[in-house]
């Protein structure tokens, strides 16, 4: 970090609403981002977002490969999304996500938690999603600060140079 930056930004608030392995990573990257340039930042997973921060799921997520433009075959071709609804297919692109990944020392999620709370971060989760989804605090990585409301989350990301994130 240079040390003679200085940001207009002070704070940073992410929500992190769905739970595909690239949604999940570009939440972390930027949350992890803002921390090691000392912005304040906090991040509240939501509905499908809470796999990330669900024990039994946090580090088996999967890529999302039918309706994804973006995806794409090795040599740059499109990636049918017809091929995304074939057995199998989701589980070896997200390995092979994984992996490339795993080669540039991307952290596994859990790590990545880890990372960014160490770093002072903050972890949150949406206290109706995990109503919804029946889930209790022990489920949760043990990097998860608290369980609260949108509103409370709204309330705690307030101030001048605050921006919040939607991914």
């Amino acid at each position: 970090m240079d040390d003679n930056k200085q940001y207009p930004l002070k704070k940073v608030c992410l929500i992190c609403a769905k739970g595909s392995l690239e949604d999940v990573y570009a939440a972390l990257v930027m949350t992890n981002g803002a921390v090691m340039e000392g912005i304040e930042a906090k991040l509240f997973f939501t509905f499908f977002g809470l796999d990330a921060i669900t024990k039994t799921r946090m580090n088996s997520l999967k890529t999302g490969t039918v309706g994804n433009p973006a995806m794409r075959m090795p040599g740059g071709l499109p990636f049918p999304t017809l091929l995304g609804t074939l057995p199998g297919v989701e589980a070896g692109v997200s390995a092979m996500m994984r992996s490339q990944m795993e080669k540039l020392d991307i952290p596994p999620v859990d790590e990545f938690l880890e990372l960014i709370t160490a770093g002072g971060g903050e972890i949150y989760a949406c206290k109706l999603a995990v109503d919804m989804f029946k889930l209790k605090k022990e489920d949760l990585s043990e990097h998860v600060s608290g369980i609260l409301t949108i509103g409370d989350f709204y309330e705690m990301c307030g101030g001048q140079g605050t921006q919040i994130i939607f991914t």
